[in-house]
């Protein structure tokens, strides 16, 4: 291309390039991009002068860096770079975009697009040295980035991504699967009509999506499967309308749900199955609307406030350390109760081993007592029958005090009874002088002999109270032995 065919704003463009100076066609330094198809020729530029430019047809100048640094143009035509190397920064700053820049297998420096407004960008398995920067981007059409490297960080903070429409309507707005970030996404207010793909990639750092809004009603607001992140993944008062999945992904740091909305009434609102996470918060956040599914994965702590969890919660095999905040028992029973497949008894035993390692030994207790009364429930007539009576009597070896209140009714009762009206001896002369509370022992501990019983018949209705004596007690000191023998075998 020769200088001689420029038009003036790109002769300002050409010029500055080999110095490495920018070029700012703004009339003010609040102009937006979205304005920039009303734009005249004076701030218009063609993409195939920048492509020219990048790929070594502009003159060079010793002693200084090169580069693109545009704010303000309104650039025509198709910015073609695919499996270009480019060793110039690409700095396009408030441009406005007539088609979608092609980058598809490109080599670059640097690339910064931010505050602009496009129609797409397509940059699969592009590399880049040192940073992409889309902040504040109004782009309508799909951001393909999958397979992408980039050796520094990938910024989308104040982005607004699609609606896509046309043929692209059914296409991710945002695709980042399978990309490779040395450093950090930082995505804070984003704005995504429809899906944001993450599934496969690795990020060395963290991945930060505070505030952001992922609007997809009814489908996949957040893609992120296997995904890989070196520290954090924060999205702190994130809104997603559709189904956030992090299935298999691995978070040695925070996964920070805190104030976060989940909205997916007719479908799962939140899938972090097969995860390994170091912290997962979902702090003050309001009611899930949508299912929660936490299967197979372990967190070393789950801080998941009783009023958050939806009326039904997928958690089979779910483990964690520790169980934040702490709340009485009673609060965390009734979350069990909504897993989807009915009883489980592993999710009782999780929840009381959380108690144990904050040292509630009582709530524990408490949370096994639960797990035995919702298992009676799954068991035959005569199974909840026996049941019910360990419950009652010493809530399963949980309650031994329980025992010895039911021990010390019927002791009271048959002590005064047969106080009032002592049992015929059945020899007289050679009973040993009669004592209502040693005869009550006699009938109801069988392994206690005070020769009381053997030495006295009751009648009337007072033999029919010895029966009922004698059988409760046995009644008792069996089941009481079942708890002792649970307890023992817990320990």
């Amino acid at each position: 291309m020769e200088i001689t065919d420029l038009t003036p704003a790109e002769r300002r463009v050409w010029e500055a390039f080999p110095r490495g100076d920018g070029v700012d066609f703004r009339e003010h330094p609040e102009d937006s991009s979205v304005d920039g198809a009303g734009w005249g020729p004076e701030r218009t530029v063609r993409a195939e002068v920048l492509r020219a430019l990048l790929l070594g047809a502009g003159p060079a100048e010793e002693g200084r860096v090169a580069g693109l640094k545009i704010k303000g143009a309104r650039i025509v035509g198709k910015l073609d770079l695919r499996y270009a190397v480019v060793d110039h920064a690409i700095r396009l700053r408030d441009c406005w975009f007539e088609r979608k820049p092609l980058l598809y297998g490109a080599q670059l420096k640097a690339l910064v697009l931010g505050y602009s407004t496009l129609p797409g960008l397509t940059a699969a398995t592009v590399r880049v040295d040192v940073v992409l920067r889309l902040s504040c981007c109004r782009i309508s059409g799909p951001v393909r980035l999958q397979g992408a490297k980039l050796a520094g960080g990938l910024f989308l903070q104040g982005a607004v991504i699609g609606p896509t429409a046309g043929d692209e309507a059914d296409e991710p707005p945002l695709q980042l699967n399978h990309v490779e970030v040395g450093t950090d996404i930082i995505a804070n207010d984003l704005t995504v009509h429809g899906q944001l793909r993450l599934n496969g990639a690795t990020v060395g750092g963290q991945v930060s999506l505070d505030r952001a809004r992922l609007l997809a009603p009814g489908g996949i607001a957040l893609h992120a499967e296997t995904l890989t992140v070196g520290t954090d993944l924060r999205a702190q008062r994130m809104e997603a309308h559709g189904m956030v999945n992090l299935t298999g992904s691995r978070i040695p740091g925070q996964l920070n749900f805190a104030y976060v909305t989940f909205v997916n009434p007719d479908g799962v609102a939140l899938r972090a199955s097969s995860c390994a996470v170091g912290e997962m918060w979902l702090r003050n956040c309001p009611p899930v609307e949508g299912l929660v599914n936490l299967r197979r994965s372990h967190f070393d702590m789950l801080h998941v406030p009783s009023a958050t969890w939806p009326e039904k919660i997928r958690i089979d095999g779910l483990s964690y350390r520790t169980l934040a905040p702490h709340l009485p028992a009673e609060e965390r029973l009734p979350a069990l109760e909504r897993e989807e497949s009915g009883y489980l008894p592993y999710a009782y035993e999780q929840l009381a081993a959380a108690y144990r390692t904050a040292g509630d030994e009582a709530a524990a207790r408490t949370v096994q007592l639960a797990k035995l009364r919702r298992h009676r429930r799954t068991l035959p007539p005569h199974g909840r029958l026996w049941g019910q009576l360990q419950d009652v009597t010493v809530g399963y070896g949980f309650r031994p005090l329980r025992a010895a209140g039911w021990l010390l009714a019927l002791l009271l009762v048959g002590s005064v009874a047969y106080a009032l009206h002592a049992p015929r001896p059945l020899k007289a002369g050679e009973a040993p002088d009669f004592n209502a509370v040693f005869y009550t022992i006699d009938l109801m501990l069988p392994i206690i002999g005070f020769g009381q019983e053997s030495a006295y018949a009751p009648a009337g209705w007072y033999q029919w109270l010895s029966y009922l004596l004698i059988v409760t007690g046995w009644v008792l000191a069996t089941t009481t032995a079942a708890g002792v023998s649970r307890s023992l075998q817990r320990q």
